[in-house]
């Protein structure tokens, strides 16, 4: 018989393991020495050392699941339960143990793990429903819809929630991607609408632009013009396409009118230019007649001047005010001529003047006297009275003179 701590073998070839519980049977050994049959069973227990070791290892350097780690300490557990290894066999026991209680210390820390992972992934998601509710009611298409469909590859990359929670969540962010791409398709809808509405529009007055390119009616037609492009702007773009087609001839159309009034107006300006040297000359000379001196042949002179003025024709209108100012000027100066030269022999007017100069006259001498006879009584105040009033009364018969003198005397 062989044995040794942990086995033995009897005369019969049968192994025994010992254990807490006793000796259990290993098996039977028939096919050398018994020192043979305890190294045999025993490699077999150093085999269940190892295969625990690499589980260990395995259970704290990788991501092995619980499940996984479960069903191999199970099979190491019945081939330990089994008794098929001389060896301590409750060590075995009590690693495996331990692995059990690592493996759901795991399980508990992973279930902690994924619901922490499924709170903050049901707060992004919840977080992006909200998100794309409001870009729903956003009239930025483009950017908005960027955004909606980054939106879809960060739902795409968050875990799943249970299946309610998910629905439910992805129901409304459907929908909300649905609400928008609606209102961007009836918005565009109504724009394609409105680009058409302006196109017809924009080809009536491209019609009308063309008819009147022709018109030698340059004020009319140029107002006409004005009021073709307040309709342009107004009815809004066509399509782009189209837009750029009809802007070209709308334009073409202009330019042909308003190249031809250029050129008209060109040579209108150039014989403006050569009326108003022609007026200069006859206001300079209308302008020598100033200070006049003999009112007859001046008056005979400016009519002629002027008979040649409105022969002369039209200047440019900036330059009118002032060439026109120059003749106003001469006329004014003779007009004044002639009032002065009326006066001077109005035979009524200087019976007036000399009528009014007798009455001033009178009164400065009757103002003398009284002043002379309050003087005389001592009466110094009436006299200063009647004094300050001889001022006045007498700086009118002054002025009264110097007109009668205009009448020639």
């Amino acid at each position: 018989m062989s044995s040794d701590p942990w086995g033995r073998v009897d005369e019969t070839g049968t192994v025994y393991v010992r254990t807490a519980e006793g000796e259990q049977v290993v098996g039977s050994w028939q096919a050398g020495t018994p020192e043979e049959a305890l190294a045999y069973f025993e490699r077999k227990y150093e085999g269940l050392v190892v295969e625990i070791g690499l589980l260990e290892r395995r259970v704290k350097t990788t991501d092995l699941s619980a499940k996984d780690a479960q069903i191999a300490i199970d099979h190491l557990r019945q081939q330990v339960d089994e008794h098929h290894a001389v060896g301590d066999l409750a060590a075995l026991r009590e690693r495996l143990d331990a692995l059990v209680a690592t493996v759901d210390k795991r399980r508990e820390e992973r279930k902690v793990q994924r619901a922490k992972q499924s709170d903050e992934a049901r707060k992004s998601k919840e977080a992006l429903v909200a998100e794309a509710e409001e870009l729903a009611q956003s009239e930025q298409w483009r950017s908005a819809g960027e955004r909606l469909r980054a939106l879809v590859d960060t739902w795409k990359g968050l875990p799943r929630l249970d299946r309610k929670s998910d629905d439910e969540l992805w129901h409304r962010f459907s929908h909300a991607r649905s609400a928008f791409s609606k209102r961007r398709k009836a918005h565009f809808a109504s724009l394609d609408a409105q680009r058409e509405e302006a196109r017809r529009t924009k080809e009536r007055l491209v019609a009308e632009a063309e008819a009147l390119s022709g018109s030698t009616d340059w004020g009319p037609t140029a107002a006409s013009y004005r009021d073709l492009m307040a309709q342009w702007k107004a009815a809004g773009r066509a399509q782009r396409e189209a837009e750029d087609d009809l802007w070209n001839r709308f334009r073409g159309a202009q330019d042909i009118f308003f190249a031809a009034r250029s050129g008209v107006f060109a040579e209108r300006d150039a014989e403006q230019g050569e009326n108003l040297k022609l007026k200069e000359e006859l206001a300079a000379e209308a302008e020598k007649l100033v200070p006049v001196t003999d009112l007859k042949a001046a008056r005979a002179a400016f009519r002629s001047i002027n008979e040649r003025w409105e022969a002369v024709g039209h200047v440019p209108r900036d330059a009118r005010p002032k060439v026109e100012g120059r003749m106003h000027a001469v006329e004014r100066a003779l007009q004044e001529s002639e009032e002065n030269e009326w006066r001077r022999t109005n035979p009524e007017a200087r019976a007036r003047a000399a009528g009014l100069t007798g009455q001033l006259q009178a009164a400065v001498d009757k103002l003398r006297e009284q002043i002379d006879a309050a003087r005389a009584s001592g009466n110094n105040a009436r006299a200063d009275k009647l004094s300050r009033e001889l001022e006045g009364r007498q700086a009118l018969l002054d002025q009264a003179l110097k007109g009668l003198e205009e009448f020639g005397g």
